[in-house]
């Protein structure tokens, strides 16, 4: 491909809807990969009530987006039982319309399948009181006999095991949302937001693959006529593996199956301010370790740039993902590559100074003989695997948009 990708600016988090809304007018499915802090969860906020507020075209107000998002995982509290401290379960907040009709669902069966893929407890819902408790199978060892299988009831689960029940959960309310249940009629769009906080990679890889499934019977829907009536898709992620496995589902078409149309984007907030960014990124789903390294350019630039401690790490993390890509195990593949004498000083200094002490959360300066050395393995580095760094932050405006209907 020849020329520079384009950049577009969007001042605020309604502008950035109307492109997305726009944007799905003429495809089924949106993917964004965004850093954390960024601003992906009130992205999805914002996506969810632009579409129920009053206008010529939706003079009632009528809300049309399902979306999955912190703010989902904020509807399950644990009633931990301080009394007792042994029947714990877990509330369902009953006034969110994302439980409409879920007594009439039947959704058990179609949730265990999904959970029975990414974990090993069980579950029983209390549509009466709506509370969720769990169980698991474990064995128990007493001296002199043989290991004697139980079931513990009422358990705590882990926080990675409750975020991928409540996910299974989701996914079967959409399940029923596409046969076309009448409690969600309404729904013309689903916006998920990061789905898989807390899971492993492998996890992270299953779900993927489920949720494009997902995806793409929702883009070939059709209604009790026979006629096309898709669902129209927002996914937002921070998760880099989870992002290309999507990326890689969707973007190839399998035999008997409908194509998926669908466009990618790097989002990103350059200056920590209400504007936003977009780049298509349709033909390169890594672009973000290339975004990353302009970040690091940004901060590297001797007369402008700030570099803390924090910035060996990702640099190392950079290297280590360059290396994979060409199929080695570690940043030695890299270090080689530059044919430089300064060799064992660039990996002692890369093996030294990405510590995991020096934290984002509690960032320190680099004093001036790291920072002359982080610029000069930088610069040896791109240079050698000749990146192609986006100039993200000095992004070409788009064309100034009307504001958003009230």
């Amino acid at each position: 491909m020849s020329g520079k990708p384009t950049i577009n600016s969007y001042a605020n988090l309604q502008r950035l809807t109307k492109k997305l809304r726009d944007d799905l007018t003429g495809i089924d499915l949106i993917l964004l990969y965004a850093y954390n802090r960024t601003g992906k969860t009130r992205l999805s906020m914002e996506f969810k009530d632009a579409g129920k507020r009053k206008s010529k075209k939706n003079p009632q107000g009528t809300a049309d987006t399902l979306y999955f998002n912190a703010y989902t995982e904020d509807l399950f509290t644990w009633d931990n039982d301080l009394d007792g401290d042994a029947v714990r379960k877990l509330q369902l907040n009953d006034r969110s319309t994302f439980f409409n009709g879920l007594r009439d669902l039947a959704l058990d069966e179609t949730i265990a399948g999904y959970l029975d893929r990414y974990a090993d407890f069980d579950f029983d819902i209390d549509y009466t009181n709506w509370k969720i408790s769990f169980s698991k199978e474990v064995f128990r060892q007493r001296r002199g006999a043989e290991p004697e299988r139980i079931t513990e009831t009422n358990i705590k689960i882990s926080r990675g095991e409750q975020n991928i029940f409540i996910w299974c959960l989701f996914m079967a309310i959409c399940e029923r949302m596409l046969d076309g249940h009448e409690s969600y009629q309404w729904v013309k769009y689903l916006y998920i937001d990061d789905p898989i906080s807390s899971l492993d990679d492998n996890n992270a890889i299953a779900v993927a693959c489920d949720l494009a499934k997902l995806l793409s019977r929702a883009a070939s829907r059709k209604n009790e006529n026979g006629a096309s009536a898709p669902i129209k898709v927002v996914f937002s992620s921070h998760h880099a593996l989870f992002f290309n496995v999507m990326c890689n589902e969707l973007g190839r078409t399998k035999e008997g199956e409908p194509r998926v149309s669908h466009k990618r984007y790097f989002l990103h907030r350059p200056n920590g301010d209400g504007k936003y960014t977009l780049r298509a990124t349709e033909d390169t789903p890594f672009f973000h370790h290339v975004a990353s390294l302009a970040e690091l350019q940004l901060a590297a630039a001797p007369d402008t740039g700030k570099l803390y401690t924090f910035h060996f790490n990702a640099l190392r993390s950079i290297m280590e993902k360059t290396a994979s890509f060409f199929g080695h195990a570690d940043i030695s593949f890299c270090l080689k590559a530059l044919n430089t004498e300064d060799l064992a000083l660039y990996n002692r200094a890369l093996n030294l100074l990405s510590h995991g002490k020096y934290a984002i959360h509690e960032p320190t300066e680099m004093g001036e003989d790291n920072k002359d050395l982080f610029r000069r393995i930088f610069r040896d580095f791109t240079k050698e695997f000749q990146f192609d760094l986006p100039e993200i932050l000095a992004a070409a405006p788009a064309e100034a948009a009307p504001e958003p209907a009230a």
